[in-house]
């Protein structure tokens, strides 16, 4: 058979999405090391959402993108999709969509064959592989519930076809950071050198899965007491500097010594807005926690072995989003409220009021940071 020459892959969604898929990129590079290898994706224009450039960029695994405009319909819209895929005649799709059943699947699968393509790989044409499947049960009886497959399991176990993915193996989740990226967040980090990190990001673009600016301005406050040699440094977008700003400042009050501002407690920067994510990236794996919602920072701080204290709703079902760590040998812990609507998928709560995330107190949250920095 001739050598594969070009690979396709599907995967659109923002920066979580993209980082739960890396183990699969770097799969399909290992797999297809001498093809070209384009992404067929979405470019995000929300300040929140970057695209996945903003995290594939100098990794290796993909060389190129295609743009893909989500719930594309009109027939002039398919039809350009259709003609600039065709052009470059890839051989292989790789799909590491998200699942939207087996009808919307077939009809992908028959979209990329019209595209020329014959060899398709992950497309889920079951149930089984649109599923994330349902875990054993864990722990004691009184504090279990349903936990499933993570996302990134899920997109590995459909590519099994290709090879083991390798979850566990830090080199799968590998970025690749730049010596430039390294040396942005070194200099950013320079005001509080040779203090240990703590690392913050509350941001979220699902409203719903925002914790409250008060529980997080009573969380930091405790925390800058009970560990004052600590640093704390908080990223994200240019939009989260101001919820940043007052959720910091009981850490600041805590730290300051009066008008002249210098600190006897350990310091603290906002870098929301001045970072790219991947720069941010390389601010976490200096840190010894990081803390914060269901998002993309808390991918990428697990991605580089950063143990992650993160706060959940329950409008997903447990185990999905949850940041990987077994297979680092480190410790995530999360804060996951099993309510009765939990999985109602909504980015707005209204009617319940976000009783599963609001349910969860500071002393639970400060109880596992103390877990894992003692």
């Amino acid at each position: 058979m001739a050598p594969t020459k070009r690979v396709l892959i599907y995967r659109i969604g923002s920066l979580g999405d993209t980082v739960v898929a890396l183990p699969c990129f770097h799969l399909v590079a290992r797999i297809f090391p001498q093809a070209g290898r384009r992404l067929l994706t979405n470019f995000p224009v929300e300040e929140k959402a970057p695209p996945a450039a903003a995290i594939l960029e100098n990794t290796g695994t993909v060389h190129g993108y295609f743009q893909y405009t989500i719930a594309t319909r009109g027939a002039l819209a398919v039809l350009k999709l259709w003609w600039r895929i065709a052009r470059w005649r890839p051989q292989v799709l790789v799909y590491l969509a998200p699942t939207r059943g087996i009808a919307a699947a077939r009809r992908d699968a028959r979209f990329f064959r019209l595209c020329g393509i014959r060899r398709q790989f992950g497309i889920p044409l079951t149930e089984e592989m649109q599923q994330n499947l349902l875990l054993p049960e864990q722990g004691p009886s009184e504090s279990r519930y349903d936990h499933y497959e993570s996302e990134a399991c899920r997109l590995a176990r459909n590519l099994v076809q290709l090879g083991d993915a390798r979850l566990g193996d830090p080199a799968s989740w590998e970025l690749h950071l730049t010596p430039q990226e390294l040396a942005k967040a070194a200099d950013a980090l320079e005001p509080v050198v040779g203090r240990p990190l703590i690392a913050v990001s509350i941001g979220t673009k699902v409203t719903a899965n925002d914790w409250g600016r008060e529980n997080w301005r009573d969380l930091l406050t405790r925390l800058a007491e009970i560990y004052p040699t600590h640093a704390l440094v908080i990223t994200g977008a240019a939009i989260d500097r101001e919820p940043s700003d007052f959720v910091i400042e009981g850490w600041r009050e805590r730290a300051s010594s009066g008008p002249a501002g210098e600190y006897k407690r350990g310091p603290v920067l906002n870098l929301c807005g001045q970072l790219t994510p991947r720069e941010s990236t390389a601010v976490y794996r200096r840190a010894q926690v990081y803390l914060g919602h269901d998002s993309g920072p808390m991918h990428l701080a697990a991605a580089v072995q950063t143990p992650c204290v993160a706060i959940f709703s329950a409008r997903q079902a447990a185990g999905i989003w949850f940041p990987l760590g077994p297979g680092f040998g480190i410790g995530h812990r999360v804060i996951y409220h099993p309510v009765d609507c939990r999985g109602c998928g909504l980015e707005t709560c209204i009617v319940e009021r976000k009783k599963c995330i609001l349910s969860i107190t500071v002393e639970e949250v400060l109880a596992e940071v103390r877990g894992v920095l003692g």
